[in-house]
């Protein structure tokens, strides 16, 4: 198998809310929640916003639907200045969503902050000076 993520589909309660939440972010998309599931291009790797009980089924009739607040995954966001990260958590929060730790200086020398979406999805925002970009915006990982 060659490793690659195509794909990130989260499970939503609302669809239209999850929607503009994620356009509010500047998420960019063709689709509207009338379509019944959104893809939001990204550098390298499509979101997706499905309806989270179409998703479990999906998976198997017998899915159960309920979920943990923390579901031991979250996603990240990095970017190539510091303010960046305060001003992404503001533009979240100010979308809907809920800072779950403001940014700060972190232990391995970054600086990070985490909100969650409005279905309680992690993401963290973090910058590091010793970060580089590929031409597309994705992370040079040694």
């Amino acid at each position: 198998m060659e490793p690659r993520i195509s794909i990130i589909t989260l499970g939503v309660s609302d669809l239209e809310r999850s929607f503009h939440f994620y356009q509010s972010l500047g998420f960019p998309t063709t689709r509207k929640p009338e379509s019944g599931i959104i893809f939001f291009q990204t550098s390298g790797v499509c979101l997706a916003l499905y309806p989270l009980e179409e998703l479990a089924k999906d998976v198997s009739p017998d899915m159960p639907v309920a979920k943990s607040r923390f579901t031991g995954i979250t996603m990240a966001h990095n970017t190539k200045k510091k303010e960046e990260v305060d001003d992404i958590l503001r533009r979240a929060e100010t979308a809907g969503g809920v800072i779950e730790k403001p940014a700060q200086d972190v232990f391995w020398g970054g600086y990070s902050g985490y909100f969650s979406d409005p279905d309680g999805y992690l993401w963290e925002v973090a910058y590091a000076d010793c970060w580089q970009f590929n031409p597309d915006g994705s992370l040079v990982i040694d």
